[in-house]
């Protein structure tokens, strides 16, 4: 008698949810997986903003309850035994290596595949000595030829990856971060209820990201400055994190209160990204951000600095939106009103957005992953 094939399994494994990229990425691509008939585990040390992201109702949330470090090892092994999934996937630098030290205890057959999200390098150039973090080249070394496969999301990530764990290239595959084109197009037409954008005499200037270092939000609010010395103008910053305070005290300073504005996370930041006269990226670094493409996508002109990595790469060497250099808040300004004057750079072709699509990355993951049949 036939018996019925069990539906393959996978197990994606963050270290919580957040409002971000990785969290965009992962949804996309479990949204794929779930309509390939696989079986899809989101495994989280805690939920974090679970709340903000619509994950498929066939995908379980298992909550590891493991914000202490030192019991995530033990409690994601017990889950590899209990369950077994065909393949474990994490994202984020510090949920990669939990992952590769789990696979050491746990002794199932699952293949364990690892994103790397962003530039090691320049991250661990900005943090303490006195935080795990910046050891992640010596952990990286150590850990990441224990992977069966390793992802970067852009070359850029790539080359960075190679060069710290003194792995071959070819040990590293590159896959585009996937963009859901038509989700965010529907969700761009969206209205808001924000009474900035019935102002088109006072247009908005946008960036969407965690208030963290990395972003640079400072950079942009000083280039704001710059940009209001030539025309009126106003900034909206998407997100919330630990600057937010540091921010805060540089706009009051500033006296910028009545034309900056920080509302915290957004449910549907697409909405904002189609009504902005210009989005602005300022990080000092990234992986490959998602949300350029996104913006990409709603043809809303970009401005971006040119960091190390994947903006280069994302605007086809500045084909699609101005780059400028990291940390350079004259240079910004200027890009920003050249944009503002109208000179905007032509529009992101279809096919060029093609190779983004969700359907194009879900297969490539899959792939890697062994899941080849479903």
């Amino acid at each position: 008698m036939d018996t019925l094939k069990k539906p393959a399994h996978i197990a994606i494994y963050l270290h919580c949810l957040f409002n971000g990229g990785i969290e965009r990425v992962m949804l996309n691509l479990t949204r794929n997986f779930v309509a390939h008939g696989v079986k899809v585990d989101l495994v989280l040390n805690f939920p974090g903003t679970s709340f903000l992201w619509d994950f498929p109702p066939e995908v379980r949330i298992i909550n590891l309850e493991a914000e202490k470090i030192l019991t995530r090892v033990p409690k994601l092994v017990r889950y590899l035994q209990q369950e077994r999934p065909t393949a474990l996937m994490s994202a984020n630098h510090s949920a990669n290596e939990i992952a590769l030290l789990t696979k050491y205890f746990a002794g199932v057959p699952t293949r364990f595949v690892v994103s790397e999200h962003t530039n090691l390098s320049q991250e661990v150039a900005n943090t303490s000595p006195l935080t795990f973090k910046h050891w992640s080249p010596l952990t990286s070394r150590l850990f990441y030829p224990w992977a069966d496969r390793i992802v970067a999301v852009s070359q850029g990530v790539a080359e960075d990856l190679a060069s710290i764990t003194g792995l071959a290239a070819e040990r590293i595959q590159v896959i585009n971060n996937p963009i859901e084109t038509d989700e965010v197009i529907k969700k761009g037409k969206e209205p808001v209820d924000h009474p900035w954008f019935n102002s088109p005499e006072l247009p908005v200037i946008l960036a969407v990201g965690r208030l963290e270092k990395q972003k640079n939000f400072s950079n942009l609010i000083n280039a704001f400055v710059k940009v209001r010395e030539v025309r009126p103008a106003r900034l909206m910053i998407l997100g919330d994190g630990s600057e937010r305070d540091r921010l805060e005290d540089i706009i009051r300073e500033l006296g910028l209160e009545n034309d900056v504005l920080m509302p915290g996370f957004v449910k549907n930041p697409f909405a904002y990204m189609a009504r902005a006269a210009v989005f602005v990226l300022s990080s000092s670094w990234e992986g490959r951000p998602v949300v350029l493409g996104e913006v990409m996508a709603l043809g809303t002109p970009i401005v971006s600095t040119d960091c190390p990595s994947g903006a280069y790469e994302l605007l086809d060497g500045g084909k699609y939106g101005e780059l400028v250099p990291v940390d350079n808040s004259p240079a910004l300004a200027q890009a920003i009103l050249k944009v503002l004057s109208g000179q905007t750079k032509p529009a992101t072709p279809a096919a060029w957005l093609a190779q983004f699509s969700v359907e194009a990355t879900a297969q490539k993951y899959l792939d890697i992953m062994g899941i080849t049949d479903h």
